[in-house]
This record gives C-alpha cells, sequence and structure tokens, in this order.
C-alpha cells in the first residue's frame, strides 16, 4: 500500500486527488505546519532529507517526492492506461509539457509574489518599512505580476483548445496543473476575467475524487 506523508494545505493534496482517481488504496501520516514560520515540521526529514512534502513511500521501499514525480511514477506503475494520453500522441506531448510547467513556470512568480506580500506586512522598524515596501512593491510591479499575467493569459488561451489542458480527456497534467491555478485565484489575480480557467476549476471541485481527497486529507486553505 502506498503512504502519502501529508502536510496540510500544500502540495500533496494533488497527491491525495491522484490516488481517489485511481482508486488505489492508501495510508496518510499527516504533518502540521509551523503557525509562525509555515514551514514543514523537521520530522518530514526522516522520511525524505529534504523535509518537504509531497513524499509517498511505497510497500517495496520506494521513496517518491517532487509532485510532478509522483504523478508520474504513480500513473505508470498503477494507472493501468488511466489519466494519461496514448504515448505518441499530441495529446501526450502536452500531458508531459503541463506536468512540468505547472510548477517549472507557473509557480515561480507566485511564490515571489507570496514572499514580497509577506515582506510587506511584516513587522519591522518604521525607519525601515517604507524602504522595504517600495522594494517589494516595484519588484512585483517590474517583474513578479507581468509574468503572473502572461502565464494566466496563455494558461487561459491554451484553454480555449480543449477542455482539459492535455486535450479532451481529464488527465494527471490536470491534476497537477490544478495547484498553480488555485494559486492563482486565490494570490495571483486570477478571476472572472478569465473564464475558462474560472471554469477548469469548477471542474475540478466538482469531481467526486477531488471531493473524497479533501475529505481524506482535511482542511485545505489555499484559497481562504
Amino acid at each position: 500500500m502506498l503512504t502519502v506523508h501529508h502536510l496540510n494545505n500544500s502540495r500533496s493534496q494533488r497527491v491525495l486527488w491522484l490516488l481517489e482517481e485511481l482508486g488505489l488504496p492508501y495510508e496518510i501520516v499527516h504533518y502540521q505546519r509551523d503557525p509562525k514560520t509555515m514551514l514543514a515540521p523537521a520530522s518530514l526529514r526522516a522520511v525524505h532529507p529534504l523535509g518537504k512534502s509531497p513524499v509517498v513511500t511505497t510497500d517495496d521501499g520506494l521513496t517518491l517526492a517532487e509532485s510532478g514525480a509522483i504523478i508520474e511514477t504513480v500513473i505508470e506503475r498503477y494507472g493501468n492506461g488511466q489519466l494519461a494520453p496514448a504515448p505518441g500522441t499530441a495529446e501526450a506531448l502536452r500531458y508531459r509539457y503541463w506536468l512540468h510547467f505547472a510548477e517549472g513556470t507557473a509557480m515561480s512568480p507566485l511564490l515571489l509574489k507570496l514572499v514580497f506580500d509577506k515582506i510587506e506586512r511584516s513587522k519591522m522598524p518604521f525607519f525601515v518599512k517604507p524602504v522595504a515596501k517600495m522594494i517589494s512593491g516595484k519588484a512585483k510591479a517590474a517583474i513578479v505580476v507581468p509574468n503572473i499575467e502572461s502565464h494566466l493569459n496563455f494558461m487561459e488561451a491554451e484553454l480555449g483548445k480543449s477542455e482539459w489542458f492535455a486535450g479532451n480527456e481529464f488527465t494527471g497534467a490536470d491534476i497537477q496543473m490544478s495547484f498553480p491555478v488555485e494559486a492563482s485565484q486565490a494570490r495571483g489575480g486570477l478571476n472572472a476575467t478569465r473564464p475558462r480557467l474560472m471554469a477548469y476549476l469548477e471542474r475540478i471541485y466538482a469531481r467526486p475524487a477531488y471531493r473524497r481527497a479533501l475529505e481524506r486529507g482535511g482542511p485545505y486553505d489555499l484559497l481562504s
């Protein structure tokens, strides 16, 4: 049986969703973020040296880390042809692209925006705060926000080609892409001005496996 080392409000929610979509049995080991730093607890380092989530362990001693690698490996080993396009097709190329785009491109500026937003809200000496806010604001305006806008425009246009990211069938690429799209709604400015992305969120929220994963994983406050 697979064991998911699940950190609250994190990318590991995608892994629970994946396993629910495939109907695979699994166990969950829960971890809670530090309420002050929001970092994962040190106990996760006993599972993987980087101490991050998600991590999946198998009965045969395999340890899987990185969301995209977990999704791809689990589908290949246990999917029986589900959630991945047929090899050699145009859909298979799109599938692989979006598996990598999610973390390799989409999440970078969203993470930077999260960091800069926290800097602006952080407690600091009164004479430092205006300077910190000015630097943060300029970085966001010049680099971070334009990149987020560019990515959202690109994703919106791509969803005009098909219902799902890799084609007209739901795949593991949609599970992988769910986190950056959700994060974009939470802090990247995604709203009704991009109706295809918003409709994509509604489609994934309506999936029974997505709802079952939330029930098993516990509170998921990314959008709060």
